[in-house]
């Protein structure tokens, strides 16, 4: 059973990291942010349209690891629709399950992550994109770093 689980969640990734979802620049993007994880090479930037609290869309363009697309990909499936306080919610829920292992909460698809903290290295290709839509719901400018992010 727990083989057939991790086969699934490995498939959930693949399949998000060789067909993204969201992958796209938004030009009617209201805020946006990057992300840069200087150890695996990840990039990303993360577009958002806004339309007061609420996430309207949500798309990003990049390259990095496949642990990275996908974690962007799904961010960007579970934030359209969502609300400010739904994203900071679920980011606090997805970085304590990459960094121990413990699903708390509905966090659907995203569970597909949690045996990533087996791997440090790679809880920071996981949360990176989800580091970067904080910033860009916050508004700031500067660049979001895995190495200067408290992961």
């Amino acid at each position: 059973m727990f083989s057939d689980l991790n086969d699934l969640y490995q498939q959930v990734i693949l399949d998000h990291c060789r067909q993204p979802r969201n992958y796209r620049e938004l030009p009617a993007g209201t805020c946006s942010a990057q992300g840069h994880n200087p150890l695996c090479g990840d990039q990303l930037q993360l577009f958002l349209r806004l339309e007061g609290d609420t996430i309207q869309d949500i798309s990003f363009v990049g390259s990095g690891c496949c642990i990275s697309k996908a974690s962007a990909s799904l961010l960007t499936e579970f934030a359209k629709g969502r609300t400010k306080a739904d994203v900071e919610k679920m980011f606090a829920e997805v970085h304590a399950m990459v960094t121990t292992g413990q699903v708390e909460g509905d966090v659907g698809k995203l569970a597909v992550f949690a045996g990533v903290h087996k791997y440090p290295a790679r809880v920071k290709c996981a949360i990176l994109a989800w580091h970067a839509v904080i910033a860009a719901l916050r508004g700031e400018a500067k660049p979001v770093s895995t190495e200067t992010a408290e992961i």
